[in-house]
């Protein structure tokens, strides 16, 4: 049997820009993506701690260091500058692998969405 299980998790970071003229996804700063083990073009959820909203997109790489996390299309109708949000991404494996599998979780530093020394 497979299952989905929590595969890369940012934990609170903040929105720093909401782009309504781009066809969709949000564009992450690459050293997040890396130290959260996601990918170019995976799927994602973001959460919004502000109003609730929850969407389903796809990650585009954003410039390395720059901490931008920008919500594209129409997700910056649902999504302002200064939003905390979470950014998961899931994975689907075997039921025994899924047992010892460890997710990557980050916290980054909200206010500047750098990572924590």
């Amino acid at each position: 049997m497979e299952i989905q299980v929590l595969k890369s998790k940012i934990h609170r970071c903040r929105v720093t820009e909401a782009n309504l003229d781009y066809i969709g996804s949000i564009t992450i700063d690459e050293n997040l993506m890396d130290a959260a083990n996601l990918i170019e073009n995976e799927q994602v959820h973001v959460l919004n701690y502000r109003n609730g909203e929850r969407i389903i997109t796809y990650v585009i790489k954003g410039e390395r260091g720059s901490g931008v996390i920008c919500l594209n299309g129409p997700a910056a109708l649902k999504f302002t500058v200064g939003d905390d949000v979470i950014v998961i991404s899931y994975a689907g494996m075997d039921f025994e692998k899924a047992k010892s599998f460890r997710p990557h979780v980050i916290f980054p530093d909200a206010a500047t969405n750098s990572l924590k020394a």
